[in-house]
Formats: structure tokens, C-alpha cells, sequence
């Protein structure tokens, strides 16, 4: 122990675990992939709506897997895997719904996923009825812990069942349009010369061609080692699979290591031409590889993503209705805060890079879209996925350093969502702006009242009522001050609202909705946030009041107020 270390040992019971080289065997001794390039990227597989369904405390139902699928197919993904129709009759419907006319685009191949049991194979066959362009995914585990507890079978054994299903699943095929998958589950725990031997098996047994391949899939089921190991890995099994040209070589990293990105990108330059993963790292445990950050690294380092993620956070809102679950604020591209810098530092060296950017734009006679991108902090430009770089302002008070929101959450109890703290924080930057003067708490809430509350004030509406006319269906009505009627209906009071001011010509679509009450008790004040795109403007809105419908329909008329009011 050097002087300068000073750490002892923890009381951590770490003699249990074996460590990975005990534990994982790498037969490869000369790699290629240390000194390779990615110049191209692979073929993403999104399993949002298998494995990362299975994954949900509460799983989709069936207008949340097909918002899912909407969403992949208008992003670009040309395979996906959709289901495992033996599980449940919500996959098998879901997957029977696909086989309709026009469900599924032409150039679009579904993925379904089988045990290696008669049973579930034949009922996987039945989903796919009349559908073309299919994968068959069947799996395994091969490790031997999964071989020797879970399975109960040795090697042999073992070859012979994967076989024996492998044959199953051809003759269920016939001469249909399906192709086949395998994977040998916890393939990274699996001795290799067994995978290889197995994988090399099913090659010759499904008689793959360069013109029909086959998948041989490979996951790091369980990560156990650091990436470079699975790299290894499959480097070994690009160099020695049968039938190479006929063999699509795919990996499905999870993230138990919180390295799956990392097992990702080392596995393709090690030979991997598809990847498996979900959109965000949903998945089971601690998550399958993210797709979102895979494309948009590659992107980073000018490698077209061959996906569409102009519009980040319209990707982001449609996977979060789908999982109910929150993308982290921190997630590297599409998090509310990675293109905000509170630091003074860096907002200072972030504003001279972009100044530099523009310059540099206007020299070279192009667009600043265009321009070659060199900001110091900021990886990519944040307009490349629909976002925008916002600096927000830090404010001093009695108890030290805090944020406009820190503020007034502890004077006034506001719960702001964070892209209306980075929304407020432009405001106060202009109405600061120059006087070099921190603004207190005081003015920070006279401020807030003024930009979001106020418009939503004045009652656009004369009266108004809204009511459940059945099951999710609402109606509203109500006059404006000019007179004019508003009527619409829709699955819920502030969709009924959007629909009647779109009757009246008014473009609204909610981006986003938040409430929470400012004060103990029955009866209290609550306050209701709305950020809403109105005819092609997004601006937020809030409202108080003791009827949190109240409160909603007033902050979304404030947002509305505010678009269409003269500036």
C-alpha cells in the first residue's frame, strides 16, 4: 500500500465470488479488434416488446405495444422482435394482429421467441400464420451452472435437445418464408469450444446460405468480466464459425457490469454484425444494451446511425408512455439535463465554443446544421436529435448556493418538472441579463407568476363544464369571452379541451403534464404544469387552485394564451 492510499479494507464478504478468469474461459491470444475501426453500423434488433415487456412490473397491454412498434418502424429498424407468443395470449394475439394485411411494412422482418420445447414451438408456429419475412428465435442456456442446476442435462445431453428442436422448427418451416436464430443463452459463461460446436450444428442442420443466413446469437446474459473479455469472445467465434459468409453474428449484451454499451461496441469491432437491445437499456435486472446510445456514439464520430433520432424526445415520451418507467435526467443524449450546463465554467466555455461555431459556419458558407461540430462539453450539437442548449442560471441565498428551482420550491413550494426549469431559466436570463444582479426569491416567483400563471388568469372562457359521458370518454363544453362556443370529446378532460379548441382552430397537442399540491390537507391549493405544443410552438402554462381540474384546464389555457397572444 503506497503512502498517498490510504484506503482500507471493507468488511464486504468479496471472498465468495470467483473472479471472471476462473470463471470464463478465452481461448484467443492474437486480436484483431484492438486496432479496428467501427466505419459502419450493425443491424439493430430493438427487443422492447420481448424482453424488455418481460421486464415491466406491469407488462403493455395491447395499444401500448402497438405505439411501441409505431415508433420502431417510423424510426427505421428493419428487423424487430416482437413478442414471445407461447408466453401469453396478449403476445400471441398481438403477434396474430401483425399477420393483418399492411400491419407490417414489406421491407420489415419480425422476430419470435421460443424455448426449445415441441409445445411452445408449435404455438410460436401458429402466431406466424400467413406472415412472411419471420425469425424464428429459438434458445437455450448452454452454461454450465444453467446446464448442471437448471437444466439438469451435460453437454451431450444438452446438444441433443437444442438439436432435436432445431430439426422441429425446420420442419414446422417447410419452404415458408422464415429464417432461423439461436441462441445459446449466458453464451459469455459457456465454454467456447461447446458453443462454437453447437452453433456450427445448427448451421449445417437449417442449411445456411448466403442468400437465406442464419442468426447464431450470442449473449452476455449475465455480464460477468470486463467488455474486452466478451470481445474476445466473439472474435473467437467469428474466426471459427462454419459456413462464415452464411452466418450472421449477433450479440445481445445486458448490463449487469453497467458496461453493456461498451460490450457492445467492443463486440462488433471483434466481427458482430447485429445487435439486440431496447431503446433507453430497459430490460431485466439492470437492462439490456441501449440502442439510443449505441446509434448516437456512432453518430458522434460522423457514422451514419441509420436510424431517426431527430426528435428525441418524442422517442422518449411514446417509450416512456409504453414502459411507465422515466428516462434518467442524466441519460447521455436524451436526458432533460445533458445539454444544461449549470457550471459557470463550462456555460462560459460552451458560449464562446458556439460563438466560434457560428463564425466558423458563416466562413465556410454554410448553414451552422452543417458546420463541423467542435463545442467544447457538448459531444454532439443538440439540435442533431431536436434539443436545444440551455445554460441555467445558478441563484446565491442565505443558504448557499442554489438553483432558480431550489428556490422556489423551498419559499414557495413549486415542484417545477425539469424542462420547465430549464424553460424558466431562459426567462430569467433575459430579465437579468445585463444588470449582473442575482435575483431573489421574491422576484423569481413575481417573474414565474408573470410568464406561466398570468395568461392562464384573464379566463379565456366565460364558463365552462366537463363530464364522463362512459368509460374513458369525457365531453367539453364551454363559451369564450368573445362569445364563441367550444365543444370536443376525448379519452380524458384535457383531451376533450384540446379537441374543442382544435374545432375552433386551434392546434394544441400536450407534451407534457405535472401537479402536486402546495399545501397539507383536504381542500388545499394545487398547482398544475402543462407543456403543450400550440400551432407549432411549445410553451409551458401553470394554474392554481383548489379543483386540480380547474388548476389543469387554466394552465393549459395559459400555455394556449401565451402562443397566441401578440408578443
Amino acid at each position: 500500500m503506497y503512502d498517498w492510499n490510504r484506503q482500507r479494507p471493507s468488511s464486504m464478504p468479496y471472498h465468495r465470488y470467483r473472479p471472471a478468469h476462473e470463471r470464463v474461459e478465452v481461448p484467443l491470444t492474437e486480436r484483431a479488434w484492438p486496432s479496428r475501426r467501427i466505419a459502419a453500423v450493425p443491424l439493430w434488433v430493438p427487443v422492447d416488446l420481448r424482453d424488455g415487456n418481460q421486464a415491466l412490473a406491469e407488462p403493455m397491454d395491447p395499444a401500448r405495444k402497438r405505439r411501441m412498434f409505431d415508433l420502431l418502424i417510423r424510426m427505421g429498424f428493419k428487423e424487430i422482435e416482437v413478442g414471445y407468443p407461447s408466453a401469453s395470449q396478449t403476445d400471441f394475439d398481438f403477434v396474430r394482429d401483425l399477420a393483418a394485411p399492411g400491419a407490417v411494412p414489406d421491407d420489415v422482418s419480425v422476430v419470435v421467441f421460443t424455448p426449445a420445447r415441441h409445445d411452445l414451438i408449435e404455438r410460436t408456429f401458429e402466431s406466424i400464420a400467413g406472415m412472411s419475412r419471420v425469425v424464428v428465435h429459438l434458445y437455450t442456456a448452454t452454461a454450465p451452472t444453467w446446464r448442471d442446476v437448471v437444466l439438469g442435462h451435460d453437454r451431450p445431453a444438452l446438444h441433443a435437445l437444442i438439436r432435436n428442436a432445431a430439426e422441429h422448427v425446420a420442419r414446422l418451416a417447410g419452404d415458408r418464408d422464415v429464417r432461423f436464430q439461436f441462441s445459446p443463452e449466458v453464451f459469455n459463461l459457456t465454454e467456447p469450444d461447446y458453443a462454437l460446436e453447437i452453433c456450427n450444428d445448427l448451421t449445417a442442420l437449417w442449411d445456411a446460405s448466403p442468400d437465406r443466413p442464419v442468426i447464431h446469437n450470442l449473449p452476455a446474459t449475465v455480464e460477468v468480466a470486463t467488455p474486452n473479455v466478451y470481445a474476445d469472445q466473439i472474435e473467437y467465434m467469428h474466426r471459427h464459425l462454419d459456413r462464415r459468409d452464411a452466418v450472421i453474428l449477433s450479440v445481445h449484451p445486458h448490463n449487469d457490469r453497467g458496461t453493456g454499451v461498451a460490450c457492445a461496441e467492443l463486440a462488433v469491432l471483434a466481427g458482430a454484425q447485429r445487435v439486440e437491445g431496447c431503446l433507453f437499456g430497459n430490460g431485466e435486472r439492470t437492462g439490456n444494451v441501449d440502442l439510443v446510445t449505441l446509434a448516437l456514439n456512432l453518430h458522434s464520430q460522423g457514422v451514419d446511425p441509420m436510424i431517426d433520432l431527430s426528435d428525441i424526445d418524442e422517442v422518449r415520451r411514446v417509450v416512456e408512455h409504453c414502459n411507465r418507467l422515466p428516462v434518467p435526467d442524466r441519460h447521455p443524449y436524451a436526458g432533460d439535463l445533458v445539454y444544461t450546463a449549470f457550471s459557470g465554467t463550462h456555460q462560459d466555455a460552451i458560449n464562446k465554443g458556439l460563438a466560434h461555431h457560428a463564425k466558423r459556419a458563416a466562413e465556410l458558407g454554410v448553414p451552422p446544421e452543417r458546420a463541423p461540430w467542435e463545442v467544447p462539453y457538448l459531444p454532439i450539437d443538440p439540435a442533431d436529435v431536436g434539443r436545444g442548449y440551455q445554460a441555467v442560471i445558478r441563484v446565491n441565498s442565505q443558504s448557499g448556493k442554489g438553483g432558480i428551482a431550489y428556490l422556489l420550491n423551498t419559499r414557495y413550494g413549486l415542484e417545477l418538472p425539469r424542462r420547465l426549469q430549464i424553460d424558466f431559466s431562459s426567462v430569467v436570463q433575459r430579465a437579468t441579463d445585463g444588470s449582473g444582479e442575482e435575483a431573489t426569491a421574491e422576484q423569481l416567483w413575481e417573474l414565474f407568476h408573470a410568464t406561466y400563471l398570468a395568461p392562464g388568469e384573464g379566463g379565456a372562457l366565460s364558463e365552462w363544464s366537463t363530464v364522463e359521458t362512459g368509460p374513458g370518454a369525457h365531453e367539453f363544453t364551454g363559451t369564450l369571452r368573445s362569445g364563441r362556443r367550444l365543444h370536443g370529446t376525448g379519452n380524458g378532460p384535457l383531451s376533450a379541451l384540446t379537441a374543442a379548441l382544435a374545432a375552433d382552430g386551434i392546434d394544441v397537442d400536450i407534451l407534457h403534464y405535472a401537479e402536486h399540491a402546495l399545501d397539507p390537507g383536504r381542500g388545499s391549493r394545487a398547482i398544475a404544469y402543462v407543456e403543450a405544443r400550440v400551432n407549432g410552438a411549445t410553451l409551458w402554462g401553470a394554474a392554481e387552485d383548489t379543483s386540480i381540474l380547474t388548476a389543469s384546464v387554466h394552465a393549459l389555457l395559459a400555455a394556449v394564451n401565451r402562443a397566441i397572444a401578440p408578443q
